[in-house]
Formats: C-alpha cells, sequence, structure tokens
C-alpha cells in the first residue's frame, strides 16, 4: 500500500476518532448540566415547600375566611372546582372562621367546573351551618355566576358586571375559503358525526342541531341552579336568561343579586368578624417550578439524547 494512502487512512481515523470523542463529551456535559440543575431544582423546592397557598391549618380567632375566585374557570387552573372547594373545606373546617366569603372577579368559564362548585356549596353550607356570601368585583359573569347563585346572599359594587346567564359554543368554519384557494380537507374518521366540530369540514343542519340541543340542555341546568339559589329574591324577566348582562345596581334591582357592599363591610356587618384570612389556594414558587423546569428538562433531555451516540 502506498505511504500517502496509509498516512490518508491513519489521518481520516484520527479525525474521526476525535469527532466520536467530542460528541460523547458533549453528551456527558449535557447529563452533568440535567443532573446539576435537577439538584438545584430539589434545593428550591427543600427551600420553598410543595405546601400550597392558604390559611395555617389552625386560626382559632374569630375571622372572615376569604377564598379568591379569579380569573377563568377551568380544569387546571386557579379557579377549578379542586382548588375552589379545597379551600372552602379548609375555611370551615377552622373553629375561628365565622363565615365565608368568596370574592370574586371572573367572566366565567366551565360550566362543569362551576357546577361542581355549586353542588359543594350547597353540601358544605348544611354540614358546618356556616354562612357563605358571595362578593363581586369587577365581574361574575356566566360560571362564576353559577358559583355565586349557591351562596347565602350576594353582594355587588354598583358598577360591577353581573349576569350573563348563558351557554356558548364558538368555532370557525374555513370551507368556503379552502374552496376558494384550491385547499382539499383530507379528515378520516370512524363515525359519520366524529369530526363534526372541524372548522374545515362543513356542518349538516342536523350535526347544528344537535349540538344546540346540547347547549339547551345545560342552559337549562344554568338556569334550574339560579332559580333554586335565588328563589323569591328573582324578579325574572324575559331577558334574565337570555345571556344578557348588567351593573351591579341593575342586578340588585332584578334580585341576581342581594346589597351593594364590599368585602370590608361584609366581613364587619354581616360576618361580624372584621379580621380577614385569605384561605386561597395557589400555586407556589415551588409548584410554578415545577411546570416551567419540568418542560425546560424535557426539552434538554431529548436535545441531550440527539447528541448522545447511538449504541446498536
Amino acid at each position: 500500500m502506498p505511504a500517502s494512502a496509509a498516512s490518508w487512512e491513519r489521518e481520516t481515523l484520527e479525525k474521526l476518532a476525535m469527532a466520536t470523542l467530542i460528541e460523547q463529551r458533549q453528551a456527558r456535559r449535557w447529563r452533568n448540566g440535567i443532573r446539576l440543575a435537577w439538584l438545584v431544582f430539589f434545593v428550591l423546592l427543600a427551600v420553598f415547600g410543595w405546601e400550597r397557598g392558604g390559611a395555617p391549618a389552625d386560626v382559632s380567632k374569630p375571622h372572615t375566611a376569604v377564598i379568591e375566585i379569579k380569573g377563568e374557570i377551568a380544569s387546571g387552573g386557579e379557579a377549578s372546582a379542586e382548588l375552589v372547594i379545597s379551600s372552602m373545606r379548609s375555611a370551615l373546617e377552622d373553629s375561628g372562621t365565622q363565615g365565608v366569603v368568596l370574592l370574586i372577579n371572573s367572566p366565567g368559564g366551565s360550566p362543569v367546573q362551576a357546577g361542581i362548585i355549586n353542588d359543594e356549596i350547597h353540601r358544605l353550607k348544611e354540614k358546618y351551618k356556616k354562612p357563605i356570601y358571595a362578593v363581586v368585583e369587577e365581574t361574575c359573569a356566566s360560571a362564576a355566576y353559577y358559583i355565586a347563585v349557591a351562596t347565602d346572599k350576594i353582594y355587588v359594587d354598583k358598577a360591577s358586571i353581573v349576569g350573563s346567564i348563558g351557554v356558548l359554543m364558538d368555532g370557525f368554519g374555513f370551507t368556503g375559503l379552502m374552496d376558494k384557494v384550491g385547499v382539499e380537507r383530507r379528515l378520516m374518521t370512524a363515525g359519520e358525526n366524529k369530526g363534526f366540530l372541524d372548522p374545515f369540514s362543513p356542518q349538516t343542519d342536523k350535526q347544528r342541531a344537535f349540538a344546540q340541543t346540547m347547549l339547551d340542555q345545560i342552559h337549562q341546568q344554568f338556569i334550574a341552579a339560579v332559580k333554586t339559589g335565588r328563589g323569591a329574591r328573582l324578579k325574572e324577566t324575559p331577558e334574565t336568561f337570555s345571556g344578557l348582562f348588567w351593573t351591579g345596581q341593575q342586578a340588585v334591582e332584578m334580585g341576581l343579586a342581594d346589597q351593594l357592599a364590599s368585602l370590608d363591610f361584609v366581613a364587619r356587618e354581616v360576618i361580624k368578624a372584621e379580621e380577614l384570612v385569605d384561605y386561597t389556594r395557589r400555586d407556589n414558587v415551588a409548584e410554578r417550578l415545577v411546570k416551567r423546569f419540568g418542560a425546560s428538562i424535557g426539552e434538554a433531555s431529548v436535545r441531550a439524547l440527539k447528541t448522545s451516540p447511538n449504541l446498536h
């Protein structure tokens, strides 16, 4: 074999060996980095702890318990049935709690989550014999009002937005646009109605009627909850359950709310326990780190796997 050929092979092997060594070093760096990140993560958990926000386990001094319901009412969110109900139980089990205030500022959300909370409010009132009130800040609409009507009384500001007793299902239809631009939708389903909510497929009259029936049924459930909760206080009109919303002042006049009042007023004058204790369960620092850190660790792990040598 010529010397030049042997030299070329040797150089090629050296380059391949060096490339493999560099790749292995990069993989080790990723693994070590991930391990270090996990170590830092668990140290932070040890510092901040796993307990969610809320009041201490025993607050024996007489007080008004406050539970915030803010933002969208949805599973997995801070206004989910799981967190709101857990907060109410903690508050009512405390010997010092004289009454509970749900401090509401929400445009609504899931009727399922709201219905679960509504049912539990009725059960907890009966079990603990302590009053539960709703105090509305800016907005108490749709699913948020679904929750509020289960309380003993609803207090609002004169400019609060209250009501929106209705149900909606929204989406888009792009079939006409697709025809214009010459795009063909290739959707395969098992079951003739499986894809009827697909925005790129036409909707038949039968499918539209089916969806409307479902919405009407949920609407009737909402209406029944309002009538049960408000009782004789409700001054029903043809517009009451139309999905419209009103100011707090109008809501009081219509019997959708009871009185214009603030949180401090309710604690001081109604519950007669001026001290406020927040029982709202929230994601604490550690839990927020879990969510963010978990996503970044997953991404880093994928990168590490991509740079690691494959062994067969």
